[in-house]
């Protein structure tokens, strides 16, 4: 599957959200999601949001993925910035 397949899917179950898609193999991915709904949400409830944005791709087309899932103001104060 294609990073940016990966990429729209996410921002489809996450209207507004930033989004940053990398894989060297297309079936381990790295993704970056900076989203307001995060806001208020410990990490494991922003981790199910989007492995349910993917739904059943998890497991099968996706084999791994690694999140990183911010808050707009986590992600300016993050050193490596916005998506």
């Amino acid at each position: 599957m294609h990073p940016e397949k990966v990429a729209e899917l996410i921002r489809a179950g996450l209207p507004g959200a930033e989004v940053l898609v990398r894989s060297d193999d297309q079936t381990h991915f790295e993704t970056r999601v900076i989203s307001a709904f995060f806001e208020g949400r410990r990490s494991i409830a922003r981790h199910q949001m989007i492995y349910r944005a993917l739904g059943g791709l998890v497991g099968r087309e996706i084999h791994a993925l690694s999140i990183e899932a911010l808050t707009p103001a986590e992600a300016d104060a993050s050193p490596h910035g916005k998506a």
